[in-house]
């Protein structure tokens, strides 16, 4: 692809390879720098994007400078809201996004892709990756799913502008793509809370599956996966990144719609664990947590309509059998009230996560690996056989 670039086009794009080095640490690689000049990114963002904490549309044509600003810098682009549905005046949430560049490259950098490599990409977005890929690889040994149809063709357009004959297919990412199988490489732009077991069988022993990780608990790492003789796979997590969940792992839960019932009579108990130890800051404890609490989530409800309650942390679940709060009375510094629902003590375990994670040595996610097997998958603490404890 040959793109003739503005001046103040150029100027942009400098600047933001220069942030991507120093968010890196490192100089790119120049193969991917050739990619970044040769595949820019503001030819793969639409007309329409959305700005700021509200998600304010933003049009190219109504506001160009605005647009290239947000395509040059560092940072995620949101590019669609609620799913592609109008919301109205109802609640906006970010459904599809351009995800910051230095993430992008560093995951490129991390796939250690050569030409010739023939690669799957689970989710297209705006195309961008995939033309990325495309530029190293050759079009002819991408293949990209995007689960929503009207973003799949809206890329694949973008990608035959480029010069690019990506294969392009709307589908169900979990499901990979066998008919183009197996691939060298697999690539996903959405988390995932579980490995599809297709994906590890569509790729060949050696090759590579990286992913970015999500738990109820946090949404954050990347996990790198190579494929055994055997039908599995084992691998590492490294940090950075937080990506959007890949759709078919969504869950939509309410405390008070899903969860709590009037009827519920929970059980009472203090705590000195601070629920803010395990809920803010360290990302280090939290992305511990999310391994071992697997199908735990936490919100918070600041200023409770409760006498003697500033502050309460709610955890539950996924499934809502089972619940608990922890109350802050606004003033203590070293005790918790907590109330526990259901057949499971959440905040017991939540307690024996945190001083789990304590005892060993307070991991950070490269520590942590990940083995997937047609029997399951095993979180683990620097090696295959230290398995990290489960609750539940």
């Amino acid at each position: 692809m040959t793109t003739d670039l503005s001046a103040s086009e150029q100027i942009a794009l400098r600047g933001l390879l220069g942030a991507v080095n120093d968010d890196l640490g490192q100089l790119m690689d120049s193969v991917w720098e050739r990619a970044a000049w040769a595949v820019p990114r503001s030819a793969f963002l639409p007309e329409h994007i959305y700005l700021g904490d509200d998600l304010e549309p933003c049009a190219r044509s109504e506001a160009p400078e605005s647009w290239l600003r947000a395509a040059y810098a560092n940072d995620p682009v949101v590019t669609q809201i609620n799913d592609g549905h109008d919301p109205g005046d109802g609640e906006r949430w970010a459904s599809s996004s351009a995800s910051a560049p230095s993430i992008v490259f560093r995951m490129l950098r991390m796939l250690n892709v050569a030409p010739g490599h023939r690669v799957l990409e689970i989710g297209t977005g705006t195309g961008w990756n995939a033309g990325l890929l495309a530029h190293v690889v050759g079009s002819d040994n991408v293949t990209s799913l995007e689960v929503d149809a009207a973003l799949a063709s809206e890329a694949r357009d973008r990608l035959r502008q480029a010069g690019m004959d990506v294969q392009v297919i709307a589908g169900d990412g979990a499901v990979g793509y066998a008919t183009n199988a197996p691939y060298d490489r697999l690539v996903a732009t959405c988390s995932v809370r579980s490995v599809p077991r297709q994906w590890v069988e569509q790729v060949k022993p050696g090759g590579v599956i990286l992913t970015p990780w999500d738990s109820p608990w946090l949404c954050y790492g990347l996990l790198r996966l190579t494929v055994d003789d055997h039908g599995a796979a084992s691998g590492r997590f490294a940090p950075h990144s937080a990506f959007m969940l890949m759709r078919n792992q969504r869950t939509d839960l309410r405390i008070f719609r899903d969860v709590v019932r009037d009827e519920h009579q929970p059980a009472e108990s203090i705590t000195r664990l601070s629920p803010w130890a395990v809920t803010h800051g360290d990302l280090d404890v939290r992305f511990a947590m999310g391994l071992q609490l697997r199908d735990v989530w936490w919100t918070w409800h600041d200023n409770p309509d409760l006498e003697g309650v500033a502050s309460r942390l709610w955890i539950a679940t996924t499934d809502g059998a089972s619940w608990a709060a922890v109350d802050w009375d606004g003033a203590s510094e070293d005790w918790f009230t907590v109330w526990q629902h259901g057949p499971r003590r959440l905040w017991a375990e939540v307690e024996a996560a945190h001083a789990w994670w304590a005892r060993s040595d307070r991991p950070g996610p490269e520590r942590f690996g990940l083995a997937v097997s047609p029997s399951g998958e095993c979180a683990w603490l620097d090696h295959p056989g230290k398995p990290v404890p489960v609750a539940g």
